[in-house]
Protein backbone atom coordinates (compact mmCIF):
# COMPACT_ATOMS: atom_id res chain seq x y z
CA UNK A 1 0.00 0.00 0.00
CA UNK A 2 3.25 2.21 1.03
CA UNK A 3 4.24 1.90 -2.58
CA UNK A 4 0.99 2.57 -3.86
CA UNK A 5 0.61 5.98 -1.79
CA UNK A 6 4.04 7.02 -3.00
CA UNK A 7 3.62 6.34 -6.55
CA UNK A 8 -0.07 8.40 -6.24
CA UNK A 9 2.33 11.31 -4.28
CA UNK A 10 4.72 11.04 -7.53
CA UNK A 11 1.78 11.13 -9.92
CA UNK A 12 -0.39 14.11 -8.56
CA UNK A 13 3.00 16.01 -8.45
CA UNK A 14 3.51 15.64 -11.87
CA UNK A 15 0.28 16.25 -12.96
CA UNK A 16 0.36 19.36 -10.78
CA UNK A 17 3.64 20.64 -12.31
CA UNK A 18 2.46 19.74 -16.07
CA UNK A 19 -1.26 20.28 -16.17
CA UNK A 20 -1.13 20.66 -19.82
CA UNK A 21 0.28 17.29 -20.60
CA UNK A 22 -2.72 15.52 -19.49
CA UNK A 23 -5.02 17.76 -20.82
CA UNK A 24 -3.74 17.65 -24.56
CA UNK A 25 -3.56 13.86 -24.52
CA UNK A 26 -7.24 12.88 -25.56
CA UNK A 27 -6.61 9.15 -24.66
CA UNK A 28 -6.11 10.32 -21.08
CA UNK A 29 -8.99 12.67 -20.87
CA UNK A 30 -11.33 9.94 -22.34
CA UNK A 31 -10.25 7.53 -20.06
CA UNK A 32 -10.50 10.08 -16.84
CA UNK A 33 -14.17 10.54 -18.30
CA UNK A 34 -15.01 7.39 -18.35
CA UNK A 35 -14.08 6.68 -14.47
CA UNK A 36 -16.05 9.72 -14.09
CA UNK A 37 -18.77 8.29 -15.51
CA UNK A 38 -18.88 4.97 -13.80
CA UNK A 39 -18.33 6.91 -10.51
CA UNK A 40 -21.51 8.46 -11.23
CA UNK A 41 -23.47 5.48 -11.19
CA UNK A 42 -25.67 4.46 -14.49
CA UNK A 43 -28.87 6.41 -13.16
CA UNK A 44 -26.82 10.03 -13.63
CA UNK A 45 -26.04 11.35 -17.02
CA UNK A 46 -22.38 14.31 -17.11
CA UNK A 47 -23.35 16.21 -20.05
CA UNK A 48 -19.99 17.68 -19.76
CA UNK A 49 -18.82 14.28 -20.70
CA UNK A 50 -21.35 13.89 -23.59
CA UNK A 51 -20.95 17.35 -24.64
CA UNK A 52 -17.25 16.35 -24.96
CA UNK A 53 -17.90 12.91 -26.67
CA UNK A 54 -19.61 15.40 -29.58
CA UNK A 55 -17.30 18.02 -29.76
CA UNK A 56 -14.34 15.23 -30.50
CA UNK A 57 -16.42 13.63 -32.92
CA UNK A 58 -17.01 16.95 -35.21
CA UNK A 59 -13.13 17.34 -34.48
CA UNK A 60 -12.29 14.23 -36.53
CA UNK A 61 -15.14 14.82 -38.96
CA UNK A 62 -13.09 18.29 -39.65
CA UNK A 63 -9.46 16.96 -39.47
CA UNK A 64 -10.77 14.35 -41.99
CA UNK A 65 -12.30 16.85 -44.22
CA UNK A 66 -9.13 19.04 -43.49
CA UNK A 67 -7.00 16.16 -45.09
CA UNK A 68 -9.33 15.71 -48.00
CA UNK A 69 -8.95 19.18 -49.26
CA UNK A 70 -5.29 18.91 -48.97
CA UNK A 71 -4.99 16.33 -50.86
CA UNK A 72 -7.23 17.24 -53.33
CA UNK A 73 -5.22 20.84 -53.70
CA UNK A 74 -1.92 18.51 -54.38
CA UNK A 75 -3.83 16.54 -56.73
CA UNK A 76 -5.19 19.30 -58.38
CA UNK A 77 -1.71 20.98 -58.72
CA UNK A 78 0.00 17.99 -59.69
CA UNK A 79 -2.68 17.75 -62.53
CA UNK A 80 -2.27 21.83 -63.60
CA UNK A 81 1.75 20.92 -63.70
CA UNK A 82 1.41 18.16 -65.88
CA UNK A 83 -0.86 20.06 -68.90
CA UNK A 84 1.32 23.11 -68.39
CA UNK A 85 4.36 20.77 -69.24
CA UNK A 86 2.41 19.05 -72.11
CA UNK A 87 1.34 22.27 -73.56
CA UNK A 88 5.04 24.08 -73.29
CA UNK A 89 6.05 20.68 -75.31
CA UNK A 90 3.61 20.40 -78.37
CA UNK A 91 4.35 24.30 -78.80
CA UNK A 92 7.83 24.18 -79.11
CA UNK A 93 8.61 22.00 -82.51
CA UNK A 94 9.33 23.92 -85.88
CA UNK A 95 7.78 21.29 -88.30
CA UNK A 96 4.61 19.68 -88.07
CA UNK A 97 5.98 16.29 -88.18
CA UNK A 98 8.01 16.70 -85.21
CA UNK A 99 4.72 18.48 -84.10
CA UNK A 100 2.98 14.76 -84.89
CA UNK A 101 6.01 13.01 -83.00
CA UNK A 102 6.13 15.35 -79.97
CA UNK A 103 2.11 14.52 -78.87
CA UNK A 104 3.00 10.62 -79.42
CA UNK A 105 6.23 10.58 -77.28
CA UNK A 106 6.82 13.74 -74.66
CA UNK A 107 2.95 14.44 -74.21
CA UNK A 108 1.84 10.89 -73.86
CA UNK A 109 4.54 10.53 -70.91
CA UNK A 110 3.75 13.93 -69.11
CA UNK A 111 0.33 13.05 -69.35
CA UNK A 112 1.02 9.15 -68.21
CA UNK A 113 -1.03 7.83 -70.75
CA UNK A 114 -0.46 4.64 -73.02
CA UNK A 115 -1.43 6.17 -76.46
CA UNK A 116 -2.11 9.61 -77.95
CA UNK A 117 -4.14 10.13 -81.26
CA UNK A 118 -4.91 13.13 -82.99
CA UNK A 119 -7.95 12.91 -85.60
CA UNK A 120 -9.02 14.87 -88.20
CA UNK A 121 -11.84 14.81 -90.54
CA UNK A 122 -11.24 15.11 -94.32
CA UNK A 123 -13.59 15.49 -97.30
CA UNK A 124 -10.55 13.41 -99.07
CA UNK A 125 -9.21 10.20 -97.64
CA UNK A 126 -5.72 9.37 -98.29
CA UNK A 127 -5.01 6.76 -100.10
CA UNK A 128 -1.08 6.19 -98.64
CA UNK A 129 0.10 5.98 -95.55
CA UNK A 130 0.23 9.15 -93.45
CA UNK A 131 3.76 7.89 -92.10
CA UNK A 132 2.55 8.76 -88.39
CA UNK A 133 0.83 6.79 -85.92
CA UNK A 134 -0.22 9.00 -84.45
CA UNK A 135 -2.29 10.86 -87.22
CA UNK A 136 -5.86 9.95 -88.84
CA UNK A 137 -7.79 10.80 -90.96
CA UNK A 138 -11.45 10.15 -91.17
CA UNK A 139 -14.65 11.26 -92.76
CA UNK A 140 -16.67 13.86 -92.34
CA UNK A 141 -18.91 13.37 -89.12
CA UNK A 142 -16.67 10.66 -87.49
CA UNK A 143 -15.54 12.87 -84.33
CA UNK A 144 -19.05 13.52 -83.52
CA UNK A 145 -20.34 9.97 -83.88
CA UNK A 146 -17.40 8.70 -82.08
CA UNK A 147 -17.63 11.37 -79.02
CA UNK A 148 -21.62 11.61 -78.68
CA UNK A 149 -22.40 8.11 -79.47
CA UNK A 150 -25.82 9.41 -79.85
CA UNK A 151 -25.82 11.50 -77.37
CA UNK A 152 -25.22 15.94 -77.38
CA UNK A 153 -21.52 16.72 -77.92
CA UNK A 154 -19.14 18.06 -75.08
CA UNK A 155 -16.18 19.66 -75.74
CA UNK A 156 -14.38 16.68 -72.79
CA UNK A 157 -15.44 13.21 -72.96
CA UNK A 158 -14.11 10.86 -69.97
CA UNK A 159 -15.20 7.09 -70.08
CA UNK A 160 -14.18 3.86 -70.29
CA UNK A 161 -13.57 1.74 -73.82
CA UNK A 162 -16.71 -0.08 -74.94
CA UNK A 163 -14.88 -1.49 -77.81
CA UNK A 164 -14.72 1.10 -80.65
CA UNK A 165 -10.80 2.25 -79.20
CA UNK A 166 -9.97 0.67 -81.71
CA UNK A 167 -11.84 2.59 -84.82
CA UNK A 168 -9.15 5.35 -83.47
CA UNK A 169 -6.88 3.55 -81.70
CA UNK A 170 -5.96 0.79 -84.10
CA UNK A 171 -7.08 -2.91 -83.81
CA UNK A 172 -4.48 -3.80 -81.40
CA UNK A 173 -6.82 -1.57 -78.85
CA UNK A 174 -8.61 -5.03 -77.07
CA UNK A 175 -6.00 -3.63 -74.03
CA UNK A 176 -7.37 -0.29 -73.45
CA UNK A 177 -9.67 0.61 -70.35
CA UNK A 178 -10.28 4.10 -70.80
CA UNK A 179 -10.16 7.32 -72.72
CA UNK A 180 -9.97 11.17 -73.44
CA UNK A 181 -11.62 12.79 -76.20
CA UNK A 182 -11.25 16.71 -76.80
CA UNK A 183 -12.98 18.26 -79.24
CA UNK A 184 -11.23 20.22 -81.51
CA UNK A 185 -12.92 23.46 -83.65
CA UNK A 186 -10.38 24.38 -86.02
CA UNK A 187 -12.55 27.77 -86.96
CA UNK A 188 -15.05 28.31 -89.79
CA UNK A 189 -14.86 26.58 -92.74
CA UNK A 190 -12.73 23.82 -91.48
CA UNK A 191 -14.07 20.46 -90.30
CA UNK A 192 -13.43 19.43 -86.87
CA UNK A 193 -10.89 17.47 -85.27
CA UNK A 194 -10.22 15.09 -81.88
CA UNK A 195 -7.00 14.55 -79.61
CA UNK A 196 -7.81 11.15 -77.82
CA UNK A 197 -5.84 9.77 -74.59
CA UNK A 198 -5.64 6.30 -73.94
CA UNK A 199 -5.20 4.13 -70.51
CA UNK A 200 -5.18 0.73 -69.67
CA UNK A 201 -6.29 2.12 -66.35
CA UNK A 202 -9.97 1.84 -66.35
CA UNK A 203 -9.59 4.36 -63.98
CA UNK A 204 -7.48 6.86 -65.02
CA UNK A 205 -10.16 8.77 -67.03
CA UNK A 206 -14.02 8.42 -65.36
CA UNK A 207 -16.75 10.97 -66.13
CA UNK A 208 -16.72 12.18 -62.68
CA UNK A 209 -13.53 13.48 -62.82
CA UNK A 210 -12.76 17.81 -63.91
CA UNK A 211 -12.13 18.57 -67.56
CA UNK A 212 -11.50 22.22 -67.30
CA UNK A 213 -7.42 21.01 -67.70
CA UNK A 214 -8.28 19.06 -70.43
CA UNK A 215 -10.44 21.92 -71.98
CA UNK A 216 -7.60 24.48 -71.62
CA UNK A 217 -5.38 22.06 -73.60
CA UNK A 218 -8.04 21.97 -76.06
CA UNK A 219 -7.90 25.41 -76.65
CA UNK A 220 -3.97 25.48 -76.87
CA UNK A 221 -3.90 22.63 -79.39
CA UNK A 222 -6.38 24.00 -81.66
CA UNK A 223 -4.61 27.20 -82.11
CA UNK A 224 -1.74 25.22 -82.43
CA UNK A 225 -3.00 23.09 -85.25
CA UNK A 226 -4.19 26.03 -87.17
CA UNK A 227 -0.24 26.99 -88.27
CA UNK A 228 -0.19 23.75 -89.78
CA UNK A 229 -3.64 23.92 -91.36
CA UNK A 230 -2.51 27.24 -93.18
Amino acid sequence: MSEQHAFADELRTRILQQPDVILEDPDVMRALITANDRSLGGNVVDLRGVAMDRLEARLQRLEDTHRSVIAAAYENLAGMNQVHRAIVSFLEPLTFEGFLSCIGTDVADILQVNLVRLVLESQEMPDANLGSDVLTVVQPGFVGDYMGQGRPIRRVTLRQTDGNAGLVFGRGAGWIQSEACIYLDFGAGRLPGMLAFASDDPLHFAPTQGTDLLDFMGSVFERAMRRWLG
